[in-house]
């Protein structure tokens, strides 16, 4: 058994059924709040009796102990998320725990009338998470996949620290033009199509779209070294689109950049 409540503040619960609670990710419990909900709710089957091999639970309840942690850090109250653990035969449970926190969820009310932020202040926050959401699970990768057996362990996976400098040394990527041979390697191998280029112009990174997951970096041929890795200061702003044309000349049979 596992699903996923979403709970407005008029206490209507939406139900998403029959998925794994393991592949519910971060993008989607940021995604109910960016969209209005003021709780989200996380039901899946006890832990170390998955019908699977994969235990995806554990997944859950790692993924819901980070959110939480990043909740805090933005200054929403961790207390709108909650995962709970049950089997498919536990109904009076479920509406036990259910009720108790649509109980909770109308006490918070409204989300951020008791988090201390105005409605485009909580907008903007939710946004700059989503889109970091992929950087997220690149860094924390080891312990989203990690087992936590007691639940003593479960303050300690992630601290407030951890997650303030998760956030304040976000690393970007920016593409020397005078560096860049528009080879397309980069241009090819982005996964979400951030790079702007093409035969004979400065490739670009749409620092909007990108995932800073850093494949530009890796596949950028060591002789040019055109990608570069930026934390702690903005990143330079694109050259104008007349500036990304690259003229060669011909020296001896060879094509060289102007």
């Amino acid at each position: 058994m596992a699903g996923v409540s979403r709970l407005q503040y008029t206490t209507d619960i939406r139900m998403i059924r029959g998925m794994c609670s393991g592949r519910v990710d971060l993008e989607f419990v940021f995604r109910a709040f960016a969209n209005g909900m003021d709780g989200v709710f996380i039901g899946g089957c006890r832990l170390n009796e998955c019908n699977y091999i994969t235990h995806g639970n554990y997944d859950a309840l790692n993924m819901v102990l980070l959110s939480k942690q990043i909740m805090a850090h933005i200054g929403l109250n961790p207390a709108r998320l909650r995962i709970d653990f049950m089997s498919s035969g536990d109904g009076i449970l479920f509406t036990d725990v259910v009720d108790e926190f649509t109980r909770q969820v109308r006490e918070l009310g409204p989300l951020g009338q008791s988090d201390g932020k105005d409605k485009d202040g909580i907008q903007a926050s939710l946004e700059d998470v989503r889109k970091l959401i992929p950087y997220i699970k690149l860094e924390k990768r080891e312990k989203l996949a990690s087992r936590l057996e007691n639940e003593e362990e479960y303050d300690g996976l992630f601290s407030p620290d951890e997650i303030e400098t998760l956030f304040s040394d976000v690393v970007s990527y920016y593409i020397d033009p005078g560096k860049c041979q528009a080879c397309m390697i980069c241009f090819r191998k982005c996964p979400v199509e951030a790079i702007i280029g093409g035969k004979n112009r400065i490739h670009v990174i749409d620092q909007d779209i990108c995932i800073k997951c850093g494949t530009c970096y890796d596949v950028c041929p060591p002789k040019f070294g055109a990608v570069r890795e930026i934390s702690g200061e903005p990143v330079p702003a694109l050259i104008a689109e007349e500036q990304r044309i690259i003229v060669r000349k011909r020296r001896k049979g060879v094509a060289v950049k102007k």
